[in-house]
């Protein structure tokens, strides 16, 4: 299975970092089984994160045709205060750290990257990932309507307006399409990721190298409706 995990402009490093090094020791411990690479829509480039400046180098161009998964991030930058209006339009004037959020993940629609999410989403044999804002970006290109998908717990409600069913869970599944919750879920993330593909024995070992348990359940839209509690 072969992952391009997405950068774009005012991404948030530690969404790509901690997939990616899940995802990375698991093709260790899976003998290849599993290999992932940084990549953007324009291809080959240093492509500069939302966090003071901190560079990825994309070593190659976002293919669907060529990944079995994507893997997109969020972005970096402000939340603002209540009520508070970014200065610019999405996708106005020069980029500048410590921009808006929204305004970083708006900038995405003008580039080639949600034409390549959209071939990848129509794609029956290609899995989308999204880590915190990442679902976001999919939203905001149209392509989550009637989906189950999180968000970090401050852009649900954004989500939610896109026309996607918006879950309040740590890790949802929906099938092609899994998505994560705030910034820290990207580890979460990437360990569903190697249990669902190469199995429970991988994800455990690399999950013991890291140190870290998984928390929450992978909600699905499977089972008995609860009632209220």
């Amino acid at each position: 299975m072969h992952i391009q995990v997405v950068l774009f402009d005012g991404f948030d490093p530690l969404d790509v970092i901690a997939p990616y090094e899940v995802l990375y020791a698991g093709g260790s411990a899976s003998d290849g089984a599993v290999t992932v690479e940084l990549v953007s829509a324009e291809g080959p480039r240093e492509v500069i994160s939302g966090t003071g400046g901190l560079t990825l180098r994309a070593t190659g161009a976002l293919d669907p045709e060529r990944a079995d998964m994507l893997l997109v991030p969020g972005a970096s930058g402000r939340v603002g205060e209540p009520g508070e209006v970014p200065e610019t339009e999405a996708g106005a004037g020069e980029r500048k750290q410590d921009e808006f959020i929204p305004v970083l993940l708006g900038r995405t629609l003008t580039t080639g990257l949600p034409a390549l999410l959209e071939q990848a989403m129509n794609d029956p044999d290609t899995t989308v990932a999204t880590v915190c804002g990442g679902s976001l970006v999919l939203a905001m290109a149209g392509l989550l309507e009637g989906r189950h998908a999180t968000t970090h717990h401050l852009g649900l409600d954004m989500l939610d307006a896109t026309g996607a069913h918006a879950v309040r869970a740590r890790i949802v599944d929906d099938g092609d399409l899994i998505t994560g919750a705030g910034v820290t879920s990207g580890l979460d993330l990437g360990l569903y990721l190697l249990e669902r593909e190469v199995g429970p024995r991988v994800a455990h070992a690399v999950e013991e190298l890291f140190s870290h348990e998984r928390r929450g359940t992978v909600w699905r839209a499977q089972g008995l409706t609860p009632a209220a509690l």
